[in-house]
């Protein structure tokens, strides 16, 4: 993986590598697996044909749009990948602008995976988000969980709306109204709405949250507040890791094949590359693996 901005092309018009921006605190980088794995699964499958990863990260999108204005000015990358997306994405119309190949990670087939509406549609490697949502609230409701939060990522983002839309809808089809709170994915996120949500007057009996890390952070806070998990507190997390496994009582998750995305990622990367029509790829589907966070619901139904 090459972290640093320099050189050019290598005299064939073409810079052998692929660029990834992401927008995003650095110290997360060291405690969330998601990305390390994402990013390991894109380079052992373009390492096979001598390319490799321009990684960048930065503290907003703004600064995410200067980077791709920078390589496309130098020539430092062949095309990029673009994660995270957001809604009325101000990356695409830029990318369009300068020319820049890229693949578009995540969401589901709507409007929006085409940019701005000029030109062409980009490549899309689509992600179910509301499916497995749906699954893991069928198995909290399955357990009798009435009083339902969800600690989200921040709500701009596309694959967090449709999550939260996936979790409401749900949730009135059985007549549950449930708490959304939004959060950055940092352990301290997790902590803090954990708390807040367990200080409530009707605390939830199960909260989902949006990654590992506020998951496990929310695990420690529940403990600290002497709330026992699961006999009290059923509690999910998104992205399955050691962390997750490691955990007392080890988090139930919605594990996805990390490693496998970022693989299929750069099958589309090489396609776009060798200039061929890139195949239409979704990203592995989350599953809910339970474990020791969710039990029963303790919460009598006729009080919940």
């Amino acid at each position: 993986m090459n972290t640093t901005e320099h050189g050019g092309t290598n005299g064939t018009g073409f810079s052998g590598a692929v660029g990834l921006v992401l927008a995003r605190p650095a110290r997360l980088l060291g405690i969330e697996p998601f990305f390390m794995e994402f990013i390991a699964g894109i380079e052992e499958r373009l390492a096979e044909r001598g390319l490799s990863v321009l990684l960048h990260v930065v503290a907003t999108q703004e600064a995410e749009i200067a980077a791709y204005r920078r390589w496309a000015d130098r020539g430092l990358v062949d095309t990029v990948v673009v994660v995270n997306r957001t809604v009325d994405d101000k990356r695409l119309p830029v990318l369009r602008e300068l020319g820049l190949p890229a693949v578009l990670v995540g969401a589901g087939g709507d409007a929006a995976d085409t940019g701005d509406g000029g030109g062409p549609a980009m490549p899309v490697i689509r992600t179910d988000d509301a499916g497995p949502v749906r699954e893991a609230l069928a198995h909290l409701l399955d357990l009798g969980h009435r009083r339902i939060a969800r600690v989200s990522g921040p709500a701009n983002l596309l694959h967090t709306r449709a999550r939260t839309a996936a979790l409401v809808e749900g949730c009135r089809e059985v007549g549950v109204e449930p708490v959304v709170v939004e959060g950055d994915y940092s352990d301290e996120a997790g902590a803090r709405l954990t708390k807040a949500l367990l200080r409530r007057p009707d605390p939830p009996t199960a909260i989902l949250y949006d990654n590992d890390v506020m998951a496990v952070a929310g695990l420690g806070a529940a403990k600290e507040m002497g709330v026992p998990v699961p006999e009290r507190l059923s509690l999910i997390a998104w992205d399955d890791s050691t962390l997750c496994r490691l955990a007392s009582p080890p988090l139930t998750t919605m594990s996805v094949e990390v490693h496998q995305y970022g693989v299929l990622v750069a099958e589309s990367v090489l396609e776009l590359l060798d200039g061929v029509p890139v195949a239409e790829r979704w990203s592995p589907t989350a599953r809910c693996v339970p474990r020791g966070s969710t039990a029963r619901c303790a919460v009598p139904s006729t009080t919940a």
